[in-house]
């Protein structure tokens, strides 16, 4: 296979292509200086792709369809058959606005911690910040805690009060449009806290009680006896 050469779209060398979200994009595959028939093998990822007969010698090409989310970061390669050395791949760049995701409505007891979770998805990263009823969340360094990865926007809230009720919107914004998820917190009345200390000192009280009534009556029992 000295000299024998693979183009993917007209690239002789690994490129990334970008793309957005879209019915169909094509990748064709060309053999360059062969003298004789050559078959041609395309790979997604570690899996090899079915071909039919009439699409692998010397030229093959593959269709992506539709194009999603779940492409991006995908590679798609070409090898020759006979050597799998020479090759060429494609990596996709699949661009598309955030898409949001996480739990609607969260119940907590007053005085209790919660946490608000946006599950995000972009490419590229969106800016993400915090509404509370539609206005900046003005945060507490004492009470509140923000973290952020590039697919997770989380909101803490220690010892959540009245005044925490409410809708908070997780707004993601990126060149591609944004995008945005309510969260209706809703905070309950603190339950009662049940005296464990006191039933646990009543058991004792009725315990002794039983006992000095034993102790009171042992020469009845005896003289039954």
């Amino acid at each position: 296979s000295a000299g024998v050469e693979l183009s993917v779209n007209n690239q002789a060398a690994d490129f990334t292509l970008s793309t957005g979200l879209s019915p169909a994009i094509s990748l064709s595959c060309l053999v360059h200086n062969s003298s004789q028939a050559e078959e041609l093998l395309w790979y997604r990822g570690d899996g090899q792709v079915d071909l039919k007969d009439g699409n692998k010698v010397n030229i093959s090409n593959i269709c992506i369809s539709p194009v999603n989310e779940s492409d991006n970061g995908v590679t798609f390669t070409c090898r020759l058959a006979r050597d799998r050395a020479v090759q060429v791949s494609v990596t996709l760049d699949v661009q598309f606005p955030p898409h949001l995701s996480g739990e609607e409505t969260l119940h907590v007891e007053e005085e209790k911690d919660v946490t608000l979770t946006c599950n995000s998805k972009s490419n590229p990263q969106g800016q993400s910040t915090w509404l509370k009823d539609s206005q900046s969340l003005t945060l507490q360094q004492s009470r509140h805690k923000l973290y952020q990865t590039s697919e997770v926007f989380q909101l803490s809230i220690s010892k959540v009060q009245k005044s925490d009720n409410g809708t908070y919107t997780c707004l993601v914004e990126s060149r591609l449009g944004n995008g945005t998820r309510d969260f209706h917190l809703i905070v309950e009345d603190k339950k009662p806290v049940f005296p464990k200390e006191a039933v646990i000192a009543a058991v004792v009280v009725v315990t002794i009680t039983i006992l000095f009534g034993i102790v009171a009556r042992i020469d009845k029992f005896l003289k039954v006896w």
